[in-house]
């Protein structure tokens, strides 16, 4: 029986695993391009390392592809050889990792609070709960898990700065700018590299529309976070979205090209990144050329796995953009059958929430406002059950904003808009499609 960094028993035959075991933990904390070699040098020094299978089978989840998650499945078979002769602590570990490869994600986060509640400084467990509350849509939780176990660190314990990051990021999905933005700015100073702080910052700028600041913020700390892995491009992108805010949509397009889009790139993230720009850009009425195109295939690809409701959604859009109505109706078909006929949170989310957004997409690709309006407007405070920030829900509530415009309902777009700049008084997105109604009904 070993340690690990932050003092926890481990199954392992030897020292160098344990010692490979949380390089790989930093690595992954910091975004580094190098995590999947270092997990390699875990399986170098114990190949039946029963942690290493577990971290190998998140990893797997975490990339979002359908064609990873049978490998999620092998390592938990593997890991699952080991069960009763592992810690009580790493027996949990592929208890939520189960649950997670049958799809219910609330009962994986069962399994890590309860890791959590007799040890705190599970740093995988946290960023792990963290990840799967966010994909919940639970803001409050995404900001408690770590408020739950601060006590229990100093700025002595590996990794202490990532906590804030993690933190600050949970604050400022919870609404609290002043505290979240305090804690990220933390984070950084402690380390610079953390490319999640830098993020939470910039979620905090974008929320309070302080658009030149932010692109500021993002830039100046590139040095830092450019070199970490696909992380970067969604950096890159909330730097797009200031520039957008501010109309600066050649700017835009330029990071697109530049920095956002990764032709070999099919990971989740990176596709949802892509596909919100492009469909932001064409709500505001920029030509975006043959971008949807390049997308196509990469989603064609992707679609059918029921990962994520969050990611389907975003693939309904670009089928709709890319392949025409037929395409995206097929897709809508598929995820009807598969919230009738599967069990797990993605496919719940799809039956209470994702066919409507689905069904809005198409409409309004096919120039039916009203009906956009009608599927989308009974379940927009519902689509934080998706899962993803508040920034990358709010794709949605520009679609519903935009189809009512153009669906003449002007009463409603008022109300909507109203909704809007109460919550964020600066947003010029609001504020310039409100002062264009002051003359009409």
């Amino acid at each position: 029986m070993y340690a690990d960094p932050w003092g926890l028993a481990m199954t392992a035959a030897n020292g160098a695993a344990v010692d490979a075991y949380g390089h790989t933990l930093g690595a992954y904390l910091a975004f580094s391009r190098d995590t999947g070699t270092r997990l390699k040098e875990i399986f170098a020094a114990d190949a039946h390392m029963p942690m290493a299978h577990v971290l190998r089978g998140y990893f797997m989840h975490l990339m979002g592809m359908p064609a990873l998650v049978p490998k999620a499945a092998e390592a938990l078979a593997t890991a699952s050889e080991f069960e009763p002769s592992v810690t009580a602590r790493e027996r949990l570990h592929i208890e939520a990792l189960r649950f997670w490869c049958r799809g219910e994600l609330e009962r994986a986060v069962a399994a890590l609070e309860t890791i959590l509640t007799e040890h705190p400084r599970d740093v995988l467990a946290l960023r792990l709960i963290a990840y799967l509350y966010f994909y919940l849509g639970d803001s409050a939780n995404i900001r408690d898990c770590v408020a739950r176990v601060l006590p229990e660190w100093s700025e002595s314990t590996p990794g202490y700065a990532y906590l804030l990051g993690m933190h600050a990021f949970g604050l400022e999905e919870s609404g609290d700018y002043t505290a979240a933005e305090r804690c990220g700015r933390k984070a950084v100073e402690l380390n610079p590299a953390d490319a999640w702080a830098v993020h939470a910052v910039a979620h905090v700028l974008e929320m309070q529309d302080r658009r030149q600041e932010g692109v500021e913020w993002i830039r100046g700390l590139e040095p830092h976070w450019s070199t970490c892995n696909n992380f970067r491009y969604h950096l890159w992108w909330h730097r797009a979205l200031m520039h957008f805010e501010l109309r600066e949509y050649d700017e835009v397009l330029t990071l697109y090209d530049r920095s956002i889009f990764d032709p070999k790139s099919e990971e989740y993230l990176d596709l949802c990144n892509d596909i919100a720009l492009l469909m932001r850009l064409e709500m505001a009425g920029v030509a975006i050329g043959a971008r949807w195109s390049e997308l196509a295939d990469k989603v064609k690809r992707q679609r059918a796995g029921r990962v994520l409701a969050f990611v389907d959604a975003h693939y309904v859009v670009a089928t709709a953009a890319a392949e025409g109505l037929a395409a995206a109706r097929g897709m809508i078909d598929e995820l009807r059958t598969y919230a009738a006929l599967a069990d797990g949170t993605t496919a719940r989310v799809t039956r209470d929430v994702g066919i409507a957004l689905a069904e809005s997409v198409v409409a309004y690709r096919q120039g039916d406002y009203a009906g956009c309006v009608e599927w989308l407007l009974p379940v927009r405070h519902a689509i934080i059950r998706l899962g993803g920030s508040h920034a990358q829900r709010d794709m949605f509530a520009q679609l519903l904003i935009d189809a009512a415009m153009r669906a003449g309902k002007v009463g409603l777009v008022k109300r909507l808009l109203a909704e809007r700049i109460a919550l964020r008084p600066q947003n010029a997105w609001a504020r310039t499609r409100l002062d264009s109604l002051k003359h009409r009904g």
